[in-house]
């Protein structure tokens, strides 16, 4: 069995290209279509022209093009791939021909975090990145949080690692449409640490499990109602994760899940946070599921704790 984790590209027997979507499988590997070989299309590799697909289109192209992997995501048949590309494999060649990724590394390096925990997901690990393309760079397990500290102390100096601006701080609160206002948004992002500019490119610190952190599937429940609850946060060791997943300690909820971006890291444990999604029922116990839609309306995740701490609140 091909072995496979979040983030990690997979290039099909059609020259189509998938994202990863999460650790586990069934029937296939869960992923998203990213691109497809198109005579017109805006991006090119080893002479071929890709189109990229964003979510919603992406789903359309499948839907008519390969219905049967179409799922909640798209779930490609093992036997439909014809090569595994992955984040860590693609850091010696950037290292040596984009200066913005070799300036991350340098900082990690410079950490003590080894090369083997580092990697490049997106247009990067496809090779098909263009002059506007972001910087998608990943880190693996708890080295993660060593990387964004040694990445917050670089701001800090003269170099190419910077803050991001706030035209840039603004187009990523439009691209989200949270429920939270700008302010708010701007508070509890001060604080995570996980984007950035190089050289004047954005850039990601995106989380990715160890592979010793794997360890069971998440249950998919019954949707049942929207809610919103307080409740004190016990664990968040994986709150960068996709989902994010808080434990937290309440009458009813176990723990809440956000599958959109914005409220990665939202919360430390022992705070108290604010969440309104979904309940999702498994057997005897209830999740609180948060990003519910690729933009969800009326669900959102705020530290009561640190919002009061800053006197937002």
């Amino acid at each position: 069995m091909l072995k496979t984790r979040l983030r990690d590209f997979l290039l099909t027997n059609d020259d189509w290209l998938f994202a990863v979507s999460d650790y586990f499988r069934n029937d296939g590997i869960r992923s998203t279509l990213r691109y497809v070989p198109d005579e017109n299309g805006e991006r090119e590799l080893n002479g071929k022209r890709y189109k990229k697909y964003d979510f919603g289109p992406a789903f359309e192209f499948m839907t008519q093009n390969r219905p049967e992997w179409v799922q909640d995501v798209h779930v490609v048949p093992e036997s439909e791939v014809k090569q595994v590309l992955r984040p860590s494999d693609c850091i010696p060649e950037l290292v040596n021909s984009d200066s913005r990724v070799r300036a991350i590394v340098k900082v990690l390096d410079m950490a003590g975090i080894p090369r083997t925990s580092m990697g490049v997901t997106g247009s990067m690990l496809a090779g098909l990145q263009n002059e506007s393309s972001d910087v998608d760079f990943v880190v693996y397990g708890p080295m993660w949080f060593r990387a964004r500290d040694a990445i917050t102390a670089a701001k800090k100096q003269e170099g190419p690692i910077e803050e991001i601006d706030e035209d840039m701080w603004q187009r990523i609160y439009r691209k989200r449409i949270p429920e939270i206002s700008f302010d708010e948004f701007m508070l509890h992002e001060s604080r995570k640490g996980n984007r950035g500019m190089v050289e004047g490119t954005y850039f990601d610190l995106l989380f990715v499990r160890e592979w010793d952190q794997i360890k069971e599937p998440l249950q998919r429940g019954k949707d049942t109602v929207k809610m919103k609850i307080e409740a004190e946060v016990k664990n968040a060791d994986f709150a960068f994760d996709s989902p994010s997943f808080y434990k937290v300690e309440h009458d009813e909820i176990d723990h809440v899940l956000s599958y959109t971006h914005t409220y990665a890291g939202q919360a430390l444990p022992g705070e108290i946070i604010e969440a309104r999604g979904v309940v999702e029922e498994f057997g005897d116990m209830k999740r609180l599921v948060v990003g519910t839609s690729r933009e969800p309306k009326g669900e959102w995740i705020r530290s009561l704790t640190w919002l009061e701490k800053c006197g937002y609140i």
